[in-house]
């Protein structure tokens, strides 16, 4: 159980009924007190969790490979863990970030098309079969450097409907399949299945519907591959501020599996959500570090309106969130005014909003971000010296516990097959040894 120690790994259990709010207020109580107005995000597990709990219930026919581009923090990675989720990880790195976090290899979807050399050997080393590819020259590299990758090739889909349409620069057309197909073949590498993505945020949940009738039929056209596996990819809403519902995508992506592909086929359904776990887990702090009033005409009040602008400390980019809240912790009824928050660098680029609706917020005063956790950390920097934000996770000692049984649960598991497999082992041993004696 050491993987989920709190004290190692510095989770914070909320006890007596604390809330992750009343944990904010207190961190930036002791970050004044010592005179330090540092940024920090705090994760909370328990919602992680019940994305898992509702992931389960709504796409039980999907096992999710948590795409760790989008948030790389170790609490995060073990939790999941934990739940059995596996992983999709695009370069050695993630690779081993997830290995040293506790998933195992088998958990593991490189997929990324375009892989270095070198990344696809250490995937090999440490025993990361199954990856994606989409071109010809992918296929070479990997003959050469793993040839006994459970390939999946990726397809191009119609992602007209995604905020960010990622089909612009990945996956083969579906026409140019039996080609691909062709030359794996004649490399002697094996093709396991199909994967596909919608693009990031689809508002129209028929797209997976088309993409999953385009990998069917990619699976019908195999060329002597055993296909066994169908990535419907991502591009879940992991906030109910989006119009599109979470509930209503797996609706849709359910009645397409039943169609094109039934529980009886064979075929193991893997998909590969990342803002869906992350964009609420996460809570950031930040505290202002200057501000400047000007005035603008404003025609409804006839005169003059307060345009606030405030600088921040915190050096994450927040240009990759979709839906986030501002908050101050301020009274309820105070006047609002449109502000614009920026960043603490020198880069004119470096803006949070140009306009939101706030309280007249103090220099020293802390403004609170809700729905953070997606692409913000992960493309961080420490431009201008700037640190990144420190990262407080919490958890309530319900969903601990909850975390604890599975992972007692696994290592049971681990404890009955290990000595089944020493044993297989000797035993194969003693065949061979008596073959060669005989010999």
């Amino acid at each position: 159980m050491a993987a989920l120690d709190p004290k190692r790994y510095d989770i914070n259990i909320l006890e007596n009924g604390g809330t992750v709010r009343e944990f904010i207020d207190k961190k930036i109580d002791e970050l004044s007190l010592a005179d330090c107005s540092e940024p920090f995000h705090v994760a909370d597990l328990d919602d992680v969790y019940k994305k898992h709990l509702t992931w389960s219930e709504n796409l039980p026919r999907v096992t999710p490979f948590y795409a760790v581009k989008c948030n790389t923090t170790p609490a995060v990675i073990r939790t999941l863990s934990a739940l059995g989720t596996g992983f999709d990880c695009a370069s050695k790195a993630e690779i081993e970030l997830v290995l040293s976090l506790g998933a195992t290899p088998d958990r593991i979807i490189y997929a990324h098309t375009t892989k270095p050399e070198a990344h696809i050997k250490y995937a090999r080393a440490r025993g990361v079969h199954m990856m994606t590819f989409d071109n010809q020259d992918e296929l070479t590299k990997i003959a050469r450097c793993h040839p006994s990758a459970k390939l999946v090739l990726r397809i191009t889909v119609d992602d007209s409907s995604s905020l960010r349409r990622l089909n612009l620069k990945f996956g083969a057309r579906p026409a140019a399949a039996g080609g691909l197909l062709r030359r794996a073949g004649e490399l002697g590498l094996d093709v396991v299945g199909v994967s596909f993505h919608v693009g990031c945020m689809c508002s129209d949940s028929r797209a997976y519907r088309r993409a999953i009738a385009d990998a069917r039929h990619v699976f019908n056209t195999a060329m002597g591959f055993q296909m066994s596996l169908l990535d419907i990819g991502g591009g879940f809403p992991g906030s109910d501020n989006f119009p599109l519902k979470f509930e209503e995508i797996a609706e849709c992506i359910n009645v397409a599996l039943d169609e094109f592909f039934p529980p009886d086929c064979g075929v193991q359904i893997i998909a590969e959500p990342g803002r869906y776990f992350m964009e609420t887990a996460f809570t950031l702090a930040v505290n202002v570090f200057a501000k400047t009033v000007t005035m603008e005409d404003a025609a409804e009040h006839n005169g003059k309106d307060a345009v606030l602008t405030m600088e921040t400390n915190e050096n994450t980019s927040l240009s990759c969130l979709i839906s986030w809240q501002l908050l101050k912790r301020c009274r309820s009824r105070e006047r609002r005014y449109r502000s614009v928050i920026w960043g603490p660098t020198c880069d004119s680029m470096d803006r949070l909003t140009d306009s939101c609706l706030l309280p007249e917020l103090q220099v020293g005063e802390w403004l609170l971000m809700d729905a953070t956790g997606a692409y913000t950390l992960s493309v961080s920097s420490n431009f201008n010296g700037f640190e990144r934000a420190t990262v407080f996770s919490v958890v309530t000692p319900e969903t601990w516990r909850a975390l604890i049984l599975l992972l007692e649960q696994t290592l049971n598991t681990m404890n009955f097959y290990c000595p089944v497999l020493l044993i297989l082992f000797c035993f194969c041993f003693l065949l061979l040894f008596n073959r060669f004696n005989c010999i």
